[in-house]
């Protein structure tokens, strides 16, 4: 796993992942083994089209266990939940991936912007 030095870094690509959330964890954002790439997460939201409330969580998926971001977080009826926003980023490094799910299946989704650096 060799992530890119930020100073070297020769490519920026801006990019906007989306999930619809279930009660079975998911994949969000991966950052594969090998890609000499690390991710910078600006923002996540968690957005509940639904009529109740449910809660959810995000996790970063690291070698070791996952590092939750939001743990069984109440998301209100008909709201969009910032878990992440820019002046709290982090860097997904190689072979880390963020996770969610959710109480409820067909009543939520997840966006998470982030810009991809090599």
């Amino acid at each position: 796993m060799a992530a890119p030095n930020l100073l070297t870094v020769t490519a920026i690509t801006g990019r906007t992942a989306y999930a619809s959330l279930s009660t079975i964890t998911g994949n969000v954002v991966l950052n594969a083994s090998g890609s000499n790439s690390v991710y910078k997460i600006n923002e996540i939201s968690i957005c509940n089209y639904s009529g109740s409330s449910i809660s959810a969580n995000v996790v970063v998926n690291r070698t070791g266990g996952p590092y939750y971001l939001a743990g069984t977080i109440n998301v209100p009826a008909n709201s969009t939940l910032v878990v992440l926003a820019k002046d709290t980023t982090i860097y997904l490094e190689e072979d880390d991936t963020i996770q969610a799910n959710c109480s409820a299946n067909n009543s939520a989704h997840i966006s998470a912007s982030y810009e991809l650096m090599s």
